[in-house]
């Protein structure tokens, strides 16, 4: 299910979200079982508002599924990683299930190709690197719209996992840096 963004057309949009549940995870976030009904909501969401841009991580789950509508939907993807492309497909992609690899390795070769891959340069151990990235996500988003509103896609099951949640952090930010968020719940 996901929470329309109304009639306004938002061009562009940044978005972050859940990756897919570890197998026999505890608590249900994002069940395989779903990726291909939350990767229609993307779409649908997508095709009607006619975003122009999306900038997000390229993390597997919610990250792959909205870059691979967006490069169907020809939208300008601006991908953002808090260090290496190899070191991040270890820490955010082949560590979940569902074969994420092919899919990254052309979406991160594709945004180096139109000069859309912004690297920060953290390490793998600053404790502080991904949310350092999902500030630099809504910044950029920002700067991307040029003073004219943008919006912002949470794809998540709707709770907080608890004080290390980096997809609460992004709702959270995008709505403080007035960005119109909608979410995209994965259950």
């Amino acid at each position: 299910m996901s929470r329309a963004i109304g009639n306004n057309h938002y061009r562009v949009t940044a978005l972050a979200g859940r990756r897919p549940d570890e197998i026999n995870a505890e608590v249900v976030r994002f069940p395989l079982d779903n990726i291909i009904a939350v990767r229609e909501q993307i779409k649908q969401l997508f095709s009607k508002q006619r975003f122009t841009h999306l900038v997000c991580a390229a993390a597997c789950g919610a990250d792959l599924l909205a870059l691979d509508v967006a490069t169907d939907l020809d939208v300008e993807c601006h991908i953002i990683l808090p260090f290496e492309p190899s070191e991040f497909l270890l820490a955010s992609v082949t560590d979940r299930p569902g074969g994420w690899k092919q899919l990254y390795d052309r979406l991160i070769i594709a945004a180096e190709k139109s000069d859309n891959l912004y690297l920060l340069g953290y390490s793998r151990d600053d404790d502080e690197a991904f949310s350092k990235t999902t500030k630099a996500i809504v910044a950029h988003a920002k700067k991307l719209a040029n003073g004219k509103p943008a919006s912002a896609i949470v794809v998540w099951e709707g709770q907080s996992r608890g004080n290390d949640d980096a997809t609460e952090e992004f709702a959270i930010l995008s709505r403080n840096e007035g960005l119109h968020t909608v979410e995209i719940i994965t259950v």
